[in-house]
């Protein structure tokens, strides 16, 4: 069913999504626009490199909670528009707002439609929609950043954990949910495309996150 709450709602989670923390955080602290250095990407990953590590822990933070607020925004519709919190539709409506949200982020209004690859913000939408299946993903992200200092390489495998933990850990009911963590998959090696190859290439840049700043 949609009523201007879901609309309402779907604007809302876009806007959300299109905040972009890593620019503004860089224009306020820095006078720099974290695009024109690094990988030139709007994201915690380009941050860290750029800024240091306690501006991409932030922009980390407030990307995850991008994702994990816009994508929560489904309990203020009404369930008489998405029904019970335990509910397929329910989880439809979770899924359409967090998808929106990571499309703000890909795309945000508010900076030119020139975000990041949105890796932070979709996890934040996990975190909302499958909490274990989310730390499952921090886990694995964790172990192979530690053992690689990728953050590229974790951030792929992570995100193709979800689907796989849904499917055969936590075996969702919910189709939907498995379909989308499918979609993840694509979506991050879309994104990744010249991360693969320069990690294939051997020329993949390591992020130190003990070394304060990267010019």
């Amino acid at each position: 069913m949609i009523s201007i709450y879901s609309i309402s709602a779907l604007i809302a989670a876009y806007l959300f999504g299109s905040i972009p923390t890593a620019v503004w955080i860089g224009q306020a602290f820095y006078g720099i626009d974290v695009r024109e250095y690094g990988s030139g990407n709007a994201g915690a990953t380009n941050t860290f490199r750029v800024l240091g590590k306690k501006s991409g822990m932030a922009v980390m933070i407030l990307d995850i909670l991008k994702g994990y607020t816009a994508t929560n925004l489904a309990y203020l519709i009404g369930l008489s528009v998405t029904g019970p919190h335990n509910s397929i539709q329910f989880a439809n409506y979770q899924l359409a707002l967090g998808i929106t949200a990571v499309m703000g982020h890909l795309f945000p209004i508010f900076a030119g439609f020139r975000g990041g690859k949105g890796i932070a913000t979709l996890f934040g939408m996990i975190l909302a929609v499958h909490f274990p299946a989310a730390m499952l993903c921090v886990l694995v992200f964790i172990l192979v950043f530690l053992t690689s200092k990728y953050v590229s390489l974790s951030s792929i495998l992570a995100g193709f954990t979800f689907p796989l933990s849904i499917i055969f850990v936590f075996q969702s009911p919910i189709r939907s949910v498995v379909l989308y963590g499918m979609c993840i998959c694509v979506l991050i090696l879309v994104t990744h495309q010249k991360n693969i190859e320069r990690l294939i290439k051997g020329k993949e840049s390591k992020v130190d996150l003990f070394k304060k700043k990267v010019g």
